[in-house]
């Protein structure tokens, strides 16, 4: 079982690490928030992957400065509460037909908007957007 959880976080770091490697250059993609998903699965799952992330000259940025406190950049937090309330709300309206889950839901969002937005903003955005 230990064998097949490792695996798992491993492939779901992996393509939260390709996301955000396309969020650098793709505005629509929250760069930050994916890469520190990918950062917790490879901790969990692999020393190595997690060791080669945070040393990576262009990934290892964004982790850094949120783990030193230096927050989130301003875009990320607008695209990823944005993006959050447009996935939410669409589920809510059209996919979900229970109301005690629409109301989960609801509340789910609220809570990561409260999260993301309490978080620390990174004033100095022009190193993050350093890149190849």
């Amino acid at each position: 079982m230990k064998a097949i959880k490792k695996v798992f976080l491993i492939i779901i770091g992996s393509i939260s690490l390709r996301l955000g490697a396309v969020g650098i250059f793709l505005p629509l993609l929250p760069t930050t928030p994916l890469l520190l998903l990918s950062a917790a699965c490879y901790i969990r799952s692999s020393e190595k992957l997690y060791n080669w992330l945070i040393a990576n000259k262009y990934f290892g940025m964004y982790i850094l400065n949120y783990r030193q406190g230096k927050g989130i950049p301003l875009s990320a937090k607008i695209i990823g509460v944005t993006l959050l309330w447009f996935s939410m709300l669409y589920t809510i309206i059209f996919v979900i037909p229970i109301m005690i889950v629409k109301v989960l839901l609801f509340l789910t969002g609220c809570f990561f908007t409260w999260f993301i937005i309490k978080q620390k903003t990174l004033r100095n955005n022009i190193k993050m957007r350093e890149s190849p």
